[in-house]
């Protein structure tokens, strides 16, 4: 008997679908693979389903089923469409991992100009929407960018009797596996989950990396990602990492370095976030942080320690600030670092994050970079505390980490 298959409803991106339907705009949603978006795909079609539209309107082709592989040229992919469409009504049309198609702008473009086309795409890869597309579709589409499962997308798919664990324990469940959907198909069986986190990450590596990139030496690629994942949250380099690796007898040099990490990010396997000196009101160019896409994969690739606790939830905390705002980097100012700054509109936020700050030199030290800002925008401390879970000190707010990922601060 098969299992019964967990869809856990993304009322955020299904909010975001709702409001851009039937808009005269390509709808692009980008992601790591395995994220959900064919899923969150599917839970939109069943709804335009139930909402009247018929199934000779919705046009689906997922380029990863060798059925369609006939379709990864642009032209007839064109052919394909035009030859499906329904006259006089709306047709939505679904490509799924469309980074498959060669030239596929050539196509999309075409099918938006047609009035009766609502044109939804996935990827991904950040590259896909690069270059030509961007070039030639230029003011014509919207991104949503998609992650893994949030911390409270992750609580409502749990199953029983793994739902009904405290909060704390459900936290720390999903800080060691992460928020790959699929996980939660697999709750509570450790073995079978790494070997799924596994495959996806083979998939991202061989697939969107090594194949894209034409890497030769993966070994050297793999070393970089370890560097990278042991160093969550810290300041680096592409020098500082070809010479950590070349000091350990595995020489490689920047510019090779530069072009693996771009290949890490355009995969979306890690984030890139860019540090600001906040007195000088600029953006430096060095020194950036590198955050993974998901906490599962760490406890993959490395052993994990206590100490790794402080990287783990600083993670998960920039991961959800992804979610909630346009734009998310680091701070300096003076000698000390902000963890995070979030813009969304008009509107600046400011965050630290500790595991704990009962001790008062703890405190003292998360707090100083924060008392430096003098503007009036909000002020965030964030910490996992359980008796002085929350605080104000002169205008900085201190919030639990779980209230603050679950509504509840």
């Amino acid at each position: 008997m098969s299992e019964k298959e967990i869809l856990v409803a993304r009322s955020g991106y299904l909010d975001w679908l709702f409001r851009w339907k039937d808009k005269r705009m390509i709808k692009v949603v980008s992601g790591v693979r395995r994220s959900g978006k064919a899923t969150l795909f599917t839970l939109f079609r069943t709804w335009l389903l139930s909402h009247g539209t018929s199934e000779a309107q919705i046009i689906t082709v997922n380029f990863e089923d060798l059925s369609f592989e006939h379709l990864c040229d642009y032209k007839e992919l064109y052919a394909y469409i035009s030859a499906h469409l329904v006259s006089g009504t709306m047709n939505y049309i679904f490509l799924d991992e469309i980074q498959h198609v060669h030239d596929f702008e050539k196509a999309v473009d075409s099918l938006y100009i047609k009035e009766n086309c609502d044109v939804y795409i996935t990827g991904s890869n950040a590259w896909f929407m690069s270059g030509e597309l961007a070039t030639l579709l230029t003011g014509r589409y919207i991104e949503l960018k998609m992650q893994p499962l949030s911390f409270t997308e992750f609580c409502s798919g749990l199953p029983e009797p793994m739902n009904s664990s405290s909060i704390e324990e459900r936290f720390d469940y999903y800080t060691e596996n992460g928020g790959f959907p699929y996980t939660l198909q697999l709750a509570g069986r450790s073995r079978e989950i790494g070997e799924y986190l596994n495959g996806v990450y083979s998939s991202i590596l061989l697939k969107d990396i090594v194949g894209r990139l034409k890497v030769s030496d993966v070994d050297t690629l793999e070393r970089i990602i370890r560097f990278l994942i042991h160093n969550t949250g810290s300041q680096t380099s592409p020098a500082n990492i070809a010479n950590t690796l070349t000091s350990s007898g595995n020489k490689v040099d920047q510019k090779t370095v530069s072009k693996y990490l771009r290949g890490l990010c355009d995969s979306l396997l890690f984030y890139e976030v860019p540090r600001c000196n906040i007195k000088g009101k600029q953006f430096l160019t060095t020194q950036n942080k590198y955050y993974p896409v998901d906490t599962g994969l760490r406890r993959l690739l490395i052993k994990t320690t206590e100490r790794d606790a402080g990287h783990l939830l600083e993670n998960i905390v920039f991961l959800e600030l992804m979610r909630r705002s346009d734009k998310v980097y680091t701070g300096q100012i003076d000698s000390q670092e902000i963890d995070f700054i979030t813009e969304s509109g008009s509107s600046t936020a400011y965050y630290q994050v500790a595991l704990t700050t009962l001790d008062e030199e703890t405190l003292s030290r998360e707090l100083v970079p924060l008392q430096k800002v003098h503007d009036s925008y909000p002020k965030y401390l964030l910490t996992l505390d359980t008796v002085f879970r929350t605080a104000d000190y002169s205008g900085i707010k201190k919030l639990n980490v779980i209230d603050w990922l679950t509504g509840k601060d």
